[in-house]
């Protein structure tokens, strides 16, 4: 062979690959390749160093209330063949079944709801009163939803949706006659609210009712195909009662939208006369739930099953309300979407600590490339890119987990006066978390590789299960227009007021206007002063940045509707920047709220990164001018300190999410083992 060849020259370098040791005159190793030793798993536990603070009492920040009934019910569902438990590993995981078929996921959820009904975890869900109740209530449904979001829709749409109805329309009589009887699933509601036509305009809904004088009965109708009920959980199956929402015509006289109660299903299941009901079929999650499509022909329900506390119509037909302001009496109507959106809101960030914890316990256990040939591989949370994917995004959950916190609160203490602010609030924080959420198990199923496509190791299919949260209870996008659009009116209100800004956090816009340091260092970027002052520029430069558009718009002759709309890149922005200052200002008080030690250390430390991963990802600090592109650039490399700084917390951080081990996945620990050939057996 020519040894100048191409192919002399490929196969040298093919004998270069295979052969090395020390190199003789013709070029090729005279000493074949040692074969490397064997990978072995070792725990985290072992190789991370001891937390620097007590995991418990970080647990107990993040939770935020009833960390020990949340510990009860994980071992319950544990304990029960009903969860799908699996050995892998030496270790077992519950988790459900999705390569059942649709029906068979759709039963098992119903057996599931009848094993928590028995052993008592619903007691008080809709007879229950008080702050304490409904926050044990929304922590049950957290650990519900931690192990099947289809479960946790099942019982949403039950409990906070069609109960939710029933307690804040319904009138004593209606609480009396139906609240126990669900609480107990002697009736199974559903929340007969969207059409094929109408999901978020819930004003344009075209479902008409009437009433008929004379049998003393309301006349539900579906006129057009637009207007059959579309995507009612429960509906398909197992629902025997519902809450319609419809237009209410009195003497021809739209009174806007009502809500009644109507059985749908008898006691043996078949569908009323009157109604007709067809499935949703297969979804890309959620299977577990029965969707389902209504048409009404028709149908009659008893003047007392409308819900009345908002208004009533007599037995004569006359037409009567406390609220004369239709306006009023439409917002009253959206009032059960809040505990909704709330719900929403805080499953999202447990289902980022979900997955966050599986991804930080792979990387702290599998190992990529050597950088030099003695010595081990690395681990692949000890690479910095890999540090820079995870670490800002368990920042970005700790901060959003002190946020639920605050919103189910707020909630639990609502009155009339704070329903505006919760609106806000709620639509705001849900359209951030179910984003951060979708960003997060992508990431995540990245960053574990082949791995994290498994099925079994859940971050993979928690993406389709979870994708729905973008969309129902308010499309994301149209919330974050509601938010804005709230907002603007608080703006102008004030200054016609010419009276100083109150709640929702507004009262910085009252202060004089920050000043940003011309050279920002890394005291300053931590500080949270600094912080807080540069989220409050920002948003109050969009507010009056935003105000203005929408000025100009009208000045040139369009409706302040147009203008609104057409002003939504300034709206996005705005409520952007509400809702991360008010995640910020949230963290900061559980921080300061914190003595003195290791544990106010280590959130500061994700306080530092939220506040510097939300400045380095959002360009409105660049775009108007307030960072200049040389503090930008400091920011940016303050967050790779950072990375460096959170590296040793990562597996103590992520313990403190209080997620049991069997409510991971098999990548989380011993790899190698769940995967090996002897645990062939176990499947």
């Amino acid at each position: 062979m020519d040894p100048h060849s191409s192919a002399a020259r490929r196969t040298a370098v093919l004998a270069g690959h295979l052969l090395r040791g020390s190199t003789p005159a013709d070029g090729l190793s005279s000493a074949l390749i040692e074969p490397a030793a064997c990978l072995h798993y070792s725990p985290p536990e072992l190789s991370e160093q001891p937390p620097a603070f007590d995991t418990a009492s970080l647990r107990r920040v993040l939770d935020g209330h009833d960390t020990e009934g949340r510990d009860w019910l994980f071992r319950l569902m544990e304990e029960s063949s009903l969860f799908c438990p699996r050995r892998r590993g030496n270790r077992t995981f519950v988790a459900p079944d999705y390569n059942q078929t649709m029906e068979q996921q759709r039963a098992v959820t119903m057996r599931r709801i009848e094993y928590l009904l028995a052993h008592g975890v619903f007691e008080g869900w809709l007879t229950g009163s008080g702050p304490e109740a409904l926050m044990r209530k929304f922590a049950f449904f957290e650990c519900i939803g931690i192990f099947d979001h289809s479960l946790a829709i099942k019982l949403g749409v039950h409990f906070f949706l069609w109960g939710g109805a029933v307690q804040i329309f319904g009138t004593k009589h209606h609480h009396d006659k139906w609240l126990k009887a669900a609480e107990n699933f002697q009736v199974k509601g559903c929340f007969v609210m969207t059409e094929l036509g109408h999901g978020s305009n819930v004003r344009g809904l075209e479902t008409i009712t009437t009433y008929d004088a004379n049998t003393g009965e309301f006349v539900i109708n579906t006129p057009c195909e637009s207007a059959q009920k579309y995507w009612i959980g429960g509906a398909a199956n197992d629902a025997t009662h519902a809450v319609i929402f419809s237009q209410l015509l009195i003497n021809g006289t739209n009174q806007g939208v009502h809500v009644f109660i109507a059985q749908i299903r008898d006691a043996e299941g078949n569908v009323c006369p009157n109604v007709r009901v067809a499935d949703c079929g297969h979804k890309i999650g959620l299977n577990g739930v029965d969707n389902g499509r209504i048409w009404f022909d028709n149908f009659r329900v008893p003047r007392e099953n409308l819900l009345n506390a908002v208004a009533d119509v007599l037995p004569d037909g006359r037409y009567v309300s406390p609220i004369k302001d239709p306006e009023q009496r439409f917002a009253a109507l959206l009032a059960p979407l809040s505990s909704g959106r709330v719900n929403i809101a805080a499953l999202a960030v447990y289902i980022s600590k979900v997955g966050l914890s599986i991804a930080v316990r792979y990387a702290l256990t599998r190992r990529a490339f050597s950088i030099s040939a003695s010595v081990p591989e690395v681990l692949l949370l000890d690479y910095p890119s890999h540090q820079r994917r995870l670490l800002p995004l368990i920042a970005k959950t700790c901060a959003m987990s002190s946020t639920t916190n605050f919103l189910k609160r707020l909630f639990t203490k609502r009155t009339p006066e704070s329903n505006k602010s919760i609106h806000i609030y709620c639509s705001a924080f849900k359209a951030t978390l179910s984003w951060h959420t979708m960003r997060v198990l992508q990431e995540c199923r990245e960053a574990c590789g082949g791995q994290g496509l498994k099925t079994e190791n859940r971050v993979g299919i928690l993406k389709g299960e979870y994708d729905v949260q973008s969309t129902f209870e308010g499309d994301n996008n149209v919330l974050m227009q509601q938010v804005s659009k709230a907002l603007l009116a608080e703006y102008i209100a004030a200054h016609k007021r010419k009276s100083p800004f109150k709640g929702l956090g507004l009262e910085h816009m009252n202060d004089p206007c920050p000043i940003i340091p011309s050279n920002l260092n890394s005291c300053t970027l931590r500080s949270s002063k600094f912080q807080l002052d540069l989220f409050c520029l920002r948003e109050r430069d969009l507010f009056g940045r935003y105000a203005n558009e929408v000025s100009q718009y009208q000045a040139q002759g369009e409706t302040k509707e147009k203008a609104v709309l057409l002003s939504y890149q300034l709206a996005g922005d705005l409520a952007r920047a509400f809702a991360e200052r008010s995640i910020l200002q949230i963290f900061i008080d559980n921080e300061m709220a914190q003595p003195a030690g290791p544990l106010k250390d280590i959130l500061g430390l994700l306080r530092s990164m939220y506040a510097l991963i939300c400045t380095e990802e959002d360009a409105s600090f660049l775009r108007y001018g307030y960072l200049s592109l040389d503090n930008a650039a400091v920011a940016r490399k303050e967050v790779m300190k950072l990375c460096y700084e959170l590296r040793p917390h990562a597996l103590s951080v992520v313990s403190s999410f209080g997620i049991p081990d069997a409510f991971l996945s098999p990548i989380a620990f011993d790899w190698i083992q769940a995967n090996s050939w002897s645990s062939l057996d176990e499947e």
